[in-house]
Parts: structure tokens; sequence; C-alpha cells
């Protein structure tokens, strides 16, 4: 896979040449591909934050490169905006930003900074709007007489409204309902898979990362513990366990049950897969069937 963003060796240190002194990252190196959705998780304090905010440039690197298409995004300082708009970054809780007077001048606030105007912007409003499931009724609305889901859907709207190259998401259902949780991420399982484009998101949540993620992206102590596809890196329960992360649902089902002595695949690390392992060992043995 042809890799959209390359990091090399980043490094981040804050309060450098202070007592207070210390490395958020620390000579990290990965590669994001084109059309690929990367999770990342970590417990708090792992670096997930301040790594996302290098993608697109709100930070720059103590040490190190990030490679958008291949050319530093650091190459022509003057510059980073034009990578701000390529990289797109929802902040988590990104509701809180929302200012405009409706909801579709909040959309529209990044495309005209792009210098969009006329037709070719209310396209990429309404393109993006409908993308995050707001109707055509609501964009005349004020944001702030709206739910939180849809306040975050505006906000999600307005990043890809700019058309990004890459969608750089710090958990987005965060602080949603379970029903505004599916919604949203069902909006962007569906804008990355029938677009081909590139997601780039941190959760919390590892049944999202576990049903959504191409391949995950494991930061422990500002460095990478381990990266693989989620079947590779929920395979190694004890490891995520220890470093205090949390495992889907199915994976705690499935470690409880091989407590048991039931044969249960690692690979069993989502509900439905979960189900087919179990469907399967109630087929192979009746004995299997009453033990599960």
């Amino acid at each position: 896979m042809e890799a959209i963003l390359q990091i090399r060796h980043l490094t981040h240190t804050y309060s450098a040449g202070t007592p207070f002194e210390r490395d958020a990252i620390k000579d990290m190196s990965f590669e994001v591909g084109k059309g690929e959705f990367l999770g990342i998780i970590g417990h708090t304090g792992s670096g997930k934050s301040t790594l996302i905010q290098h993608l697109n440039g709100l930070l720059r690197p103590t040490e190190g490169q990030v490679l958008l298409n291949g050319r530093d995004i650091w190459a022509e300082p003057k510059k980073i905006r034009d990578v701000r708009f390529r990289v797109g970054l929802v902040f988590q809780y990104p509701e809180y930003q929302l200012f405009e007077e409706t909801v579709y001048k909040d959309i529209a606030f990044g495309p005209t900074n792009q210098g969009r105007r006329g037709a070719e912007l209310d396209r990429c409003v309404r393109d993006a709007a409908a993308l995050v499931g707001l109707r055509d009724d609501q964009l005349d609305k004020s944001p702030f007489e709206l739910s939180g889901g849809q306040k975050r859907r505006v906000a999600v709207a307005g990043v890809l409204a700019m058309e990004p190259d890459v969608l750089v998401l710090d958990e987005p259902a965060a602080g949603l309902d379970p029903a505004g949780r599916e919604s949203l991420m069902a909006n962007i399982r569906d804008y990355q898979r029938e677009g081909g484009r590139t997601v780039v998101m941190v959760s919390h949540d590892m049944d999202e990362i576990a049903r959504d993620a191409d391949r995950i992206l494991v930061l422990k102590s500002a460095g990478i513990l381990m990266s693989g596809t989620p079947q590779e890196v929920f395979s190694r329960p004890e490891e995520l366990l220890s470093a205090g992360l949390d495992v889907p649902r199915a994976t705690r089902i499935a470690m409880a049950l091989r407590r048991r002595g039931v044969p249960i695949s690692p690979d069993a690390y989502t509900l439905d897969a979960l189900e087919r392992e179990i469907l399967r060992l109630r087929g192979e043995s009746g004995k299997g069937a009453a033990t599960c």
C-alpha cells in the first residue's frame, strides 16, 4: 500500500531545557497508507494527542519529520496552512468550537478560507453535510439549537468540507449516547470505505477500533508498543491489559472461556467473530456446546 503519511524518527519534547523537560513522543516511526483506516490507542499520557497534532503541523517536531506524499510538511514553514487543509483534524468535543450564526456558515468556514466561492463552496458544504447525515433543512438553523450529536456532525462536516487527503479524528464519538455514537461512526466508516479515503482515529473504545480499523498503533510511554491488524493486536490481550488498556468485549469473553478450557481462537475479537467461533465449536462437539 502506497504511503500518504510517513513519520520518521519523530520526537517532541515539552519544556526543553527546564527541570520539567519530558518527551511526549520519542523516536517514533511509522507510515499511513492511502485509503487506510488507522486506529491509535494508548493509555492517558502515552502521546496520542501530541502525535496527531504533528500530522497537520499544529505542533512542530523537536526532531524527526512528518512527510505528506513524500514531502516534509515543514520544508516551507510559510505554507504550513496548506498542509492543514490537506490533513483535516477534528479535535475531541469539537462542538465547543462552533461559532457561526448558522450550520451552513459553520461548515463553510474552512472551505471559504481555502478560497472556495459560489457554486463550488455550496457543493462542498452540502456534500459534507450529507456525508455526516445532516439534512438540508438543518443548514439554516443555529448550530446552538441542535442536539449534542448533531453539533458533533456539524463540526466533523466543517473539516470534511475542506476535502482533506487525510481525516484525523480525536475521540470523535466521546460523550455521545449509544445511538448517536453508532450513527456518527457509521457515517465515518461509509466516508472511508466508499470513498477509499484515509482516516486516522484516536479512540478509547476498543470495540469501535476492533470493528473499524484496518490497522492499529498501540502507544505506550511516548513510543510504539505494537502495531498490526486488529487480529494481531487483540490476540495479545495480556500485553494490552498490562499497559493499562482495555480490550474488546469479545476478547474479554474469549479470555474467560479459555480460562475454562474452551479452545476459543484468538481471532475472535469482535462479537460477530466470537459468535461464529462458538457456533463452530458447538458444531464440532456436543460437549463444546454444553461448555459454551
